[in-house]
């Protein structure tokens, strides 16, 4: 679970240099200056990858952000962080589990295009990363309130061999490169290889289409569709690149790639169905567009149409189009659409426009979507019975992660949506763009929104990371029911409710238990409209400003009557509906007994392993991790918890995995008012971890008054340095 010792990696070095291959002898390298690693949050979709914040690595670049202003290229970055890196600088990644490809989030000038250099274990790769910002700065003037956005975009490759955790990947601006690009994150994965034709489906090659060239496949493709359906049999597509210059019409049929980082299908619109009766499967292949701008009016869309009933769409990369699905011209039911990855559209990730019933969104990846991650629009008639369930929303630039226009029996579960930007928040559920009114029961069970909600540009005021919007009527007739929402470092406020329209129409039927609100710039509620919701068993902690917001527009109307019980850490309600406060500028309130008041605290160590930072300690994720200086006792991580707070309890945790073997760390825990004179809470002792057990320990002391609290470790049996994946600090 950690790094290759230093020497066997400089023998490498060294035996590489006598073969004539570039090396790359690294250097000490520290993480970006001013840059901390950003909470994470579990939950959502199960990838194949594993993500590396840039400025969580090693780097001689700027950092860039946190800034959350709309049009800032920093906004758009996950975690509202990146690194700029310029002509000869880098950021150096440590590869958390083995890989063999790498996919990098970056930024690059407008109007620029190029390469990067990636460098595996220190030797120079001779294909680089190819870079654009062809379907970067994008500009929607007919989206009120927009600005020019959609600054990031993704590229991709594998490296030729396989490279083993704890190895050094540097992705480098070296001469002849691009000479800027702000690097967010790498994805890396393990990929396997290609597959193969299965045994009675036809190959598209069959029928004329060839890879890797200028030509025109779809001809080719429309043919081989055409005989796989009236065979019964799947049309496989082998490696390579396809051109598909219009689009394609499917029914009956099973497509089946080589994988999605080995069939690629190239055009802007793949698919556009205007009728179909289903049983449509599109399985293991990545969709590839050239879209630069986005143009409602045409279906620039990897997936146009219907479905029809009982298909599915699994294991896609979609990339570069305006929209990965786009649903609509009839209906679809019992549809399953999982496992995909789909980044960089001009508009929505998935949009069922209408009619789509008893199908499941699950298990997709969406990254840098120009609006909706995910939508149910119920446009002219519902969407009904689907579910939502362990996706993963990452920066969807002009509105929400996930939205629900409408629509009756629809259920929201397992996700994750984190750092949304202007235009939207995280959780949306509203009568809003002329949708069949919500009905029947919608569910929104186990969600977590972080860092989501953002300032409205034309509101003026924050939107929430779940809100509620009766704007086209009211909410009423419908059960909405809220478990398990959890919301952490919200920009503005957790929830929401408004009639986006002004006219103060009513919310009913909302009921809300069991909500966990981790750090919220302005309000734990806010309420802008008139109605009756119950909001029982919310703890909060870190609140900006005060409770509860509860304000009508217009004026005249009653104000939100809030019911339920059992809730804790947000008393208080604003005062002045005339002015809206800055976020994070009221007293702030005390935490509740036994929650943790060290997540996402400026945390530093006295040392790291590149790649294993102290931020990882502190973020929420227990199979993120902190390594000291290997072999190099006493070592020490020390959380500031902003303010002075009286603490009785530390609670330290190893990834659960059972990769890691038991061990025994000796630590001592003491604590400082001031950060320059520390009193021992807890001497020197060992603490057992094993994960048979959860990899835990704790240690509990008489509740003192601390704003530092720091481990000193002097000893591990499992490796020589200290590690862990989370520092709890617990309020007494």
């Amino acid at each position: 679970m950690s790094p290759s010792p230093r020497r066997r990696a400089a023998l490498l070095a060294a035996a590489l240099a006598a073969s004539g291959l570039t090396v790359l002898v690294t250097g000490a390298a520290t993480p970006a200056a001013a840059a901390t690693c950003p909470t994470t949050a579990s939950g959502g979709a199960s990838v194949p990858f594993r993500t590396v914040e840039a400025e969580c690595s090693a780097t001689n670049g700027a950092a860039v952000g946190p800034d959350y202003t709309q049009a800032s290229i920093a906004s758009e970055a996950s975690g509202r962080q990146a690194v700029r890196i310029g002509s000869g600088q880098y950021v150096e990644f440590t590869l958390p589990a083995a890989a063999n490809s790498i996919n990098v989030h970056y930024n690059i000038p407008d109007g620029s295009s190029g390469r990067l250099s990636v460098y595996v274990g220190g030797t120079k790769l001779g294909s680089g990363l190819s870079v654009t910002s062809r379907y970067s700065y994008v500009d929607t003037g007919f989206i009120t309130g927009s600005k020019t956005h959609h600054f990031f975009d993704d590229a991709r490759l594998l490296f030729g061999q396989n490279a083993a955790q704890g190895t050094k990947v540097r992705v480098q601006a070296d001469s002849g490169d691009v000479g800027q690009a702000t690097i967010d994150l790498a994805d890396f994965e393990q990929v396997g290889g290609a597959g193969a034709k299965p045994a009675n489906a036809l190959s598209v090659t069959d029928y004329g289409a060839t890879a890797n060239d200028s030509s025109d496949d779809t001809q080719a493709f429309r043919n081989g569709l055409s005989a796989a359906r009236s065979q019964g049999k799947e049309l496989f597509v082998p490696s390579g690149r396809f051109e598909i210059g219009s689009a394609l019409q499917i029914d009956q049929t099973t497509v089946r790639g080589a994988g999605p980082w080995y069939t690629v299908l190239h055009g802007n619109n793949i698919f556009n169905n205007g009728g179909a009766s289903g049983n449509i499967k599109l399985y293991d292949f990545a969709v590839f567009g050239d879209v630069t701008e986005r143009n409602d009016g045409s279906p620039d869309n990897a997936f146009h149409g219907v479905l029809g009933n009982g298909s599915v769409v699994s294991g896609l990369w979609i990339q570069n189009t305006k929209c990965g699905l786009w649903l609509m011209s009839g209906a679809s039911s019992n549809l399953t659409i999982e496992n995909n990855r789909i980044q960089d559209t001009q508009a929505d990730g998935v949009n069922f426009d209408g009619a789509v019933t008893n199908s499941a969104l699950r298990n997709n990846y969406l990254r840098n979507n120009g609006d909706d991650g995910l939508a149910l629009w119920s446009n002219g008639q519902a969407d009904s019975g689907n579910t939502i369930a362990n996706n993963t929303v990452v920066q969807p630039n002009l509105a929400n992660g996930i939205a629900l226009y409408g629509g009756s029996d629809n259920t929201v579960s397992g996700n994750l949506v984190q750092d949304t930007n202007a235009l939207g928040g995280g959780y949306l559920v509203a009568n809003r763009f002329n949708s069949v009114p919500l009905g029947g029961t919608v569910t929104l069970s186990n969600n977590t929104a972080l860092r989501a909600g953002a300032l409205d540009p034309n509101w003026q005021f924050g939107v929430g990371a779940l809100w509620f919007d009766a704007r086209d009527q009211a909410i009423t007739g419908v059960t909405i029911r809220v478990t398990g929402f959890t919301a952490i470092q919200s920009p503005y406020e957790a929830i929401q409710f408004i009639d986006g329209n002004g006219a103060g129409k009513q919310i009913q039927g909302v009921t809300i238990d069991g909500v966990s609100v981790q750090g919220v710039g302005t309000f734990v509620a806010q309420s802008q409209t008139q109605g009756s919701v119950s909001i029982s068993n919310l703890s909060a902690s870190g609140v900006g400003v005060t409770g509860t917001y509860n304000c009508p527009y217009p004026s005249s109307i009653p104000k939100m009557t809030f019911g339920g019980s059992g809730n804790s850490g947000w008393t208080g309600t604003w005062s002045d509906c005339s002015t809206w406060p800055a976020p994070n500028s009221g007293p702030q309130q005390p935490p509740q007994s036994g929650s943790n008041i060290a997540r996402g605290k400026a945390i530093s160590s006295s040392s790291s392993q590149g790649g294993f930072p102290p931020g990882n300690a502190n973020d929420g994720n227990a199979d993120s991790y902190w390594e000291s200086a290997n072999n190099a006792f006493p070592q020490t991580l020390t959380v500031d918890l902003g303010a002075a707070a009286s603490i009785n309890k530390v609670t330290l945790k190893l990834p659960p995995s059972s990769a890691w073997g038991a061990r025994t760390q000796t630590v001592t825990v003491s604590g400082s008012t001031d950060g320059g004179s520390y009193t021992t809470l807890v001497g020197s002792r060992g603490y057992a971890f094993d994960p048979a057990s959860g990899n835990t320990a704790s240690a509990s002391f008489t509740a003192t008054s601390q704003r530092f609290v720091r481990l000193t470790f002097t000893g591990n049996t499992g490796w020589p340095a200290g590690q862990v994946s989370e520092f709890e600090v617990a309020a007494s």
